[in-house]
């Protein structure tokens, strides 16, 4: 079994955003929190290993009731149509932060260390994600949508050389997809720093004969 399932008291806090409660009347007060009890505790259960939660499971972990789950989502499907969303919205500031270095060859590779740490934060909720969006339009939407993201933003850093050459980039952005990680860090059972070299050496290969 991978390391990253076995060793779960290092994984990093799920960067789920906390949601300010509307300021209104007290009643609407609770009911935003208990919404936002719900979606913690998805989170919390995947994080645990549970890929497939039960609405009783996640109303104990929230400590709600079942009529208060299904009273702010109509079934497990919304659960996860909003995870997906407070996911993107949460992990949007580690993919916007700015580079600490210009030259476009260290923003790359400074580009796979911040994806290296997104993608160990969100592992588990991703993989999730990532299986459940075959049976889910919404998913599937918001899938693409982060894609497309995460394409523009690799985009900026890279000179038109590479952007010019469609096999290229899209070598490199296969290199730094989650699913290249996923493949490394779950079926290869390799370790973080492992993984991160193996994708090094892919991109070194790429971009070697490149100005």
């Amino acid at each position: 079994m991978s390391e990253f399932f076995l060793n779960k008291s290092s994984q990093p806090k799920n960067p789920f955003p906390v949601i300010e409660a509307e300021q209104a009347d007290g009643r609407r007060l609770r009911s935003s929190r208990s919404k936002q009890r719900i979606i913690t505790a998805m989170f919390e259960l995947l994080a645990e290993g549970d890929m497939t939660p039960s609405a009783v499971d996640v109303a104990a972990r929230a400590k709600v009731g079942m009529r208060t789950v299904f009273r702010h989502f109509k079934d497990m499907d919304k659960i996860y149509n909003e995870m997906a969303l407070e996911l993107s919205e949460a992990v949007m500031p580690m993919i916007t932060a700015p580079y600490e270095t210009t030259a476009w060859r260290d923003r790359l590779f400074e580009c796979l260390e911040k994806r290296a740490e997104l993608y160990e934060i969100v592992f588990p909720m991703k993989l999730c994600l990532t299986i459940r969006r075959f049976q889910s339009r919404f998913l599937e939407e918001q899938h693409q949508r982060d894609i497309s993201y995460l394409r523009s933003a690799l985009q900026t850093i890279l000179p038109d050389e590479i952007l010019n050459d469609r096999d290229v980039f899209g070598a490199i952005e296969a290199a730094l997809d989650f699913s290249t990680w996923r493949q490394l860090r779950q079926d290869q059972e390799r370790s973080v720093e492992s993984a991160k070299k193996s994708i090094q050496l892919t991109l070194q290969g790429l971009i070697r004969d490149i100005d």
